[in-house]
């Protein structure tokens, strides 16, 4: 039954999840040379099968289904973060994607996130594109820090993807990137 009706109220408990194209909403992603690296001669046409589901919460950045391996997307995180923020986290997911697609996990239960394997080799991936659109390595390694992680977290996935870590202590990543 996805009708109840209750205490005067009605509850539709069967909501439709509603999923958008990719590109709908992200332009250009198939003309980036590294998601054509990643994707190859489909790229384009992988990107307009691509779907993305919206949520608004308080808190959250981005994720890929580990289902079907959709795109989900925090709308306050698209509105309010700066554009290269968003930017490289839809890189990083979109190589989560690929991951997918190839059959490997995205999520290892046992293990801290930034040890995850698909964690560093999707890292790894976005600050190599991070550095190929001009970002300073300063500014990698604070896009590499998440309110998740510990300080010694941040600077031993820092070293994963190549960059140096800084001393002193690092804010979350949402909101200050800089050139």
């Amino acid at each position: 039954m996805t009708v109840q009706v209750r205490y005067g109220v009605r509850l539709e408990r069967k909501a439709p999840t509603k999923l958008y194209p990719f590109t709908r909403f992200f332009r250009g992603f198939e003309k980036v040379p590294s998601i054509r690296e990643l994707f190859g001669p489909r790229t384009a046409e992988i990107l307009r099968a691509e779907k993305v589901e919206f949520f608004s919460t308080r808190f959250g950045y981005m994720g890929t289904s580990d289902v079907d391996g959709h795109l989900l997307i925090n709308t306050r995180h698209l509105h309010d973060s700066p554009f290269a923020t968003v930017y490289l986290d839809l890189v990083h997911e979109l190589r989560h994607v690929k991951q997918f697609r190839d059959g490997k996990p995205l999520f290892y239960p046992k293990l801290s996130y930034v040890d995850a394997p698909s964690e560093i080799e999707a890292y790894r991936f976005t600050v190599d594109e991070g550095r190929r659109i001009g970002l300073s390595e300063r500014s990698l390694f604070a896009y590499l820090k998440t309110e998740w992680m510990t300080e010694a977290e941040h600077r031993r996935l820092a070293r994963r993807c190549g960059l140096a870590p800084r001393p002193g202590r690092t804010a979350g990543h949402r909101g200050r990137i800089r050139r």
